[in-house]
């Protein structure tokens, strides 16, 4: 062990420490699959996108000259000799003053640089029509690679795959991609007075709600939770879960069990399990300072408050991007849902440690007020009326009444 027991560590360098801990493996998927993966190779374009110019309205294939001062009074006449069937390749050319009939996404022929919208012409007859609104070169059209050049990193390594790449993919004929491997996160519930959630406690004890509440936020952060259920007060069957989790997870959060309590036996473990190295013993931020993060083998191994809005609290600002840069995904693509808000009223906090207040948000007239939920770590009804955290800086005071705050969704 490396660490002196219960140094606090700061919030900024315990965060820093997962740059110590590699990446996961790799694997091939089938981009219908990829939504919500994090990508683990950079995509380039290997055709221009389109790689024909098309049409994006039903209308009229023109050159932009010949419609040039048409108006309502004063018309341009074109000859449409020919129309274009979707998917055809036409044959023949534009030229000055004619027209040929197309429907969104037909190709466009050559010398055409724009289309001119059905409803501004009307038909004189099988072969002419009358244009009432002149089209600027390239209007109601997309031009060879107007949506994506030729020979382009279009999709980068680390960045997390959302229907609209997912789209791209597709678009440039990818039927599977290259992602990091999902992270599989153990889960271990330590206390006496914990027990399983179809039983009924009996006075003193309470049932196991951190197994499930982590186990929601690791889905919601792209993990697969495996827990490994409740372990009682005892050195040797802790150590055994432990060993046991540690060989089955890539990362594994033991909650409860990190206090300073004679009967917590999380430090007492992990000097028992080799190459076990204890990176902190203490972060300074509220809910949720005595949090233990070991490295073991190259995994993380949290140990976590037993009490729930203490843990829920932790993971989201500190073992969440852990998950995230383990699963590969690049700081520079982080996309946390957040909000601005401003606060309805004065919150106090203590100077030298990062205190994270519990919020809900209300709606008027299109913005946000950022209300304090207030209550003691282990009551979780503070965080089903809390809709996500306001980050109080630890060289900062309190807040004051409307004080514009940027708020962490929960969701």
């Amino acid at each position: 062990m490396t660490k002196e027991f219960f140094k606090v560590t700061d919030l900024g360098d315990a965060l820093e420490l997962r740059f110590g801990f590699k990446r996961l493996a790799q694997e091939e998927i089938p981009i219908y699959e990829s939504t919500g993966r994090i990508l683990a190779e950079d995509i380039e374009s290997d055709v221009d996108l389109p790689d024909f110019s098309r049409a994006i309205m039903d209308g009229f294939a023109v050159r932009a000259a010949s419609t040039f001062g048409a108006s309502d009074g004063n018309p341009a006449y074109l000859n449409v000799p020919r129309a274009i069937a979707m998917g055809e390749i036409p044959s023949f050319s534009i030229g000055p003053g004619e027209a040929a009939r197309i429907s969104t996404g037909g190709m466009l022929p050559e010398g055409a640089d724009s289309v001119v919208m059905i409803e501004h012409t009307d038909a004189i007859d099988e072969t002419t029509i009358e244009v009432y609104k002149s089209v600027a070169p390239g209007q109601h059209m997309v031009a060879i690679g107007e949506d994506i050049e030729k020979d382009r990193t279009i999709l980068f390594r680390g960045q997390q795959l959302r229907p609209q790449e997912t789209g791209l993919l597709a678009a440039f004929g990818r039927s599977s991609v290259r992602v990091f491997r999902k992270p599989v996160i153990g889960i271990i519930s330590t206390g006496d007075e914990i027990v399983p959630v179809h039983e009924s406690p009996a006075v003193g004890k309470i049932r196991d709600i951190n197994a499930y509440t982590l186990a929601g936020q690791i889905i919601q952060a792209g993990g697969i939770p495996r827990q490994f259920g409740i372990v009682k007060d005892d050195y040797d069957a802790l150590l055994a879960l432990c060993t046991h989790g540690l060989e089955q997870s890539d990362m594994l959060l033991v909650s409860g069990g990190s206090s300073v309590g004679m009967r917590d036996y999380t430090v007492e473990v992990l000097s028992a399990i080799p190459d076990a190295d204890l990176l902190l013993h203490g972060i300074s931020i509220s809910p949720g300072k005595p949090t233990i993060l070991a490295k073991i083998a190259d995994k993380a191994f949290w140990g976590l408050p037993g009490h729930v809005v203490s843990a829920m609290v932790v993971f989201h600002a500190v073992v969440l991007p852990f998950i995230d840069h383990v699963g590969g995904l690049e700081p520079a693509y982080h996309r946390r849902p957040a909000c601005m808000a401003t606060l309805n009223r004065s919150v106090a906090s203590s100077q030298g440690r990062v205190d994270y207040i519990r919020v809900k948000l209300i709606e008027e007239n299109d913005n946000f007020t950022a209300e304090p939920v207030l209550g003691k770590s282990g009551l979780i009804n503070t965080m089903l009326r809390a809709d996500g955290l306001v980050k109080i800086d630890k060289h900062t005071e309190g807040l004051d009444e409307n004080t514009q705050v940027k708020v962490l969704l929960f969701t």
